[in-house]
């Protein structure tokens, strides 16, 4: 999972960035609307963490104008406002759900995970794919009902095709939201990934399909 993390307390941002990227989150951080509604407009993240305090201009004015353009990844409003005036104005906006300050860092990550499980499509927490199952609450792969043991980054990717399956997931798709946007992975190293997960998790498990990408089959046949 990437999240743009839109928030102008330097301290607050880091203090959550660095809990949830413990979790295997990718977070970058925006400190003002202008800088997130460029890069939600030229990059891909799965989910926004917003503030509605910023130095230029409420929150729910830039996220009403993403949505006019079209723009509609999953965003969470994390702010101290406590109104229902406020909270009413974030929803009208477009916002898909709602945090106030003080927080616990373990609320935020459980929201996230359940607003992009249900971007893919999914209602429930876990997910199957063959004999593969992904509990998106605990942050846990297992096959055959035993835990597997993975990096962050393994579990990123593996996590992404399979809330995706059956469809198959270009090498764009995965470098965009399974990598931080400072790196460029090349094909090679997707492919070397995707090889040490196929020894983890069994050799059928992820197809590849030449020229398209790849699809997480959970060790059935996918003919």
């Amino acid at each position: 999972m990437k999240i743009l993390l839109v928030e102008d307390d330097t301290a607050l941002a880091e203090g959550l960035s660095a809990s949830l990227k413990d979790a295997g989150v990718l977070v970058e951080v925006a400190g003002d609307g202008r800088t997130a509604d460029f890069l939600v407009s030229t990059e891909r993240y799965d989910a926004v963490v917003l503030d509605l305090g910023l130095p230029d201009g409420n929150g729910a004015q830039w996220l009403s104008g993403w949505r006019e353009r079209g723009i509609d990844l999953p965003v969470l409003i994390l702010t101290a406002r406590e109104r229902w005036s406020d909270k009413a104005a974030g929803f009208s906006a477009g916002a898909d759900d709602y945090v106030t300050k003080p927080f616990e860092t373990a609320e935020v990550l459980f929201r996230l995970r359940a607003l992009v499980r249900r971007a893919h499509g999914h209602a429930h927490p876990v997910i199957s794919v063959g004999d593969l199952t992904l509990d998106t609450h605990a942050g846990q792969v297992s096959r055959s009902g035993m835990p597997v043991s993975l990096t962050a980054q393994e579990f990123r990717l593996v996590s992404h095709l399979i809330q995706a399956a059956p469809r198959v997931v270009s090498r764009t798709e995965l470098s965009e939201h399974v990598y931080d946007g400072d790196q460029e992975p090349d094909s090679n190293v997707i492919d070397v990934q995707v090889s040490r997960l196929r020894r983890k998790l069994g050799n059928h498990t992820i197809e590849t399909l030449r020229g398209q990408g790849y699809r997480v089959t959970g060790g059935e046949d996918s003919r």
